[in-house]
């Protein structure tokens, strides 16, 4: 039996699995709702993993496979559904991991933010920030907030990104989407371009190295609504992560910068369902004056108690939220437990809405 990469995508479309994966020896395997489920058939020898590679990796990228060892990029399945591709060498032979990028954007209330976020990204200018885990939906979020942008609001959107993932269609917004080693070499090159480009609204895929924050901060202060990614969880991390980025000698600039700056921090991590699919859990933190002060001064350890007290600003907790979505029966106690950032007071908590744990 061989696999072919049309069935296999086809597979991945009506299964709804977030990721493929092709390893030599194992056969090729979906993600589905955070569980690996092996496709009925033989293992992968090498020759069919490399096959299944070339069926989809261009001339350039296998190019770049064979002198760098990997390769990233992104490509369309009819239109049925866009993939972010990762190929790589592994003892020897090639494997590979496709993300399944749906077509359709979520809303914002599928996604299952506050309403409040409507008016956080309606703000003229400043930073907010999306963080979290790989695979926790940062880009689909990210994605959810400039769709409602570009359908709320006019003005100019540029998206930086490596690769392009989500298409966005010109709606009240003229949309510029820029894709890292494709159509700009640096997301801090793209970002300095960016600024000269007439923007109200500039996405910045990834906050990966110094220069890329620098700019990023920069384009915030300067007036411009910038939305970026992080791999950080929790908003005081966030915020010492940027901050430890820099020289100790520009640290404190870096604080009262980002004190101005930062509306928002959102940090998520998807959750399994009861009965199947996934959901994000999100601790929100908003700026307030007290906030600020406290990035100022060096006292993020404390933004955790003003995010349990502003909720009447749009705040929560990561573990208030993740309470909230076992109360209403949508994981389990074990789940929530599992993405708990405070574990033993969780626990306590779960014990007391009558969670009753399988481990």
């Amino acid at each position: 039996m061989t696999y072919e990469m049309n069935d296999l995508l086809e597979l991945m479309v009506d299964q709804g699995a977030s990721d493929l994966h092709i390893q030599v020896k194992q056969p090729p395997t979906l993600r589905i709702s955070g569980t690996m489920v092996p496709v009925e058939g033989p293992a992968l020898d090498a020759q069919a993993s490399e096959d299944l590679m070339k069926a989809i990796t261009s001339t350039t990228n296998q190019e770049q496979l064979k002198t760098t060892g990997g390769a990233d990029f992104g490509f369309a399945y009819q239109e049925k559904a866009r993939f972010r591709v990762s190929v790589m060498r592994t003892k020897g032979c090639y494997g590979m991991v496709l993300r399944q990028i749906p077509n359709d954007l979520f809303t914002l209330e599928e996604i299952g933010l506050p309403d409040k976020i409507k008016e956080l990204i309606s703000r003229p200018r400043g930073l907010i920030l999306v963080t979290g885990p790989t695979g926790s939906g940062k880009s689909t979020t990210l994605a959810s907030m400039v769709n409602w942008i570009n359908e709320n609001h006019d003005g100019h959107i540029i998206t930086i990104e490596d690769p392009i993932e989500y298409f966005h269609d010109h709606k009240k917004c003229i949309v510029t989407q820029r894709e890292v080693g494709n159509d700009v070499t640096s997301f801090s090159a793209a970002i300095r371009g960016a600024l000269r480009q007439d923007p109200d609204v500039i996405l910045v895929g990834e906050m990966r190295d110094l220069e890329t924050i620098e700019a990023a901060v920069g384009a915030a202060e300067t007036g411009h609504l910038v939305f970026a990614t992080l791999h950080t969880t929790g908003a005081a991390r966030t915020v010492d992560r940027i901050v430890d980025a820099f020289p100790a000698d520009m640290k404190d600039q870096v604080r009262t910068q980002l004190a101005s700056s930062i509306i928002a921090v959102i940090s998520q991590v998807l959750c399994r369902k009861i009965g199947g699919g996934r959901i994000a859990s999100f601790e929100i933190m908003v700026t307030t004056t007290s906030i600020a002060q406290l990035i100022r001064e060096n006292k993020t350890y404390r933004i955790a108690s003003d995010i349990q007290t502003g909720a009447s600003r749009g705040m929560i907790s990561l573990d208030a939220h993740l309470l909230s979505l076992f109360n209403r029966n949508l994981i389990s106690a074990d789940e929530a437990l599992g993405k708990s950032q405070t574990p033993d007071s969780m626990r306590e908590k779960l014990i007391e809405n009558g969670a009753a744990f399988t481990t």
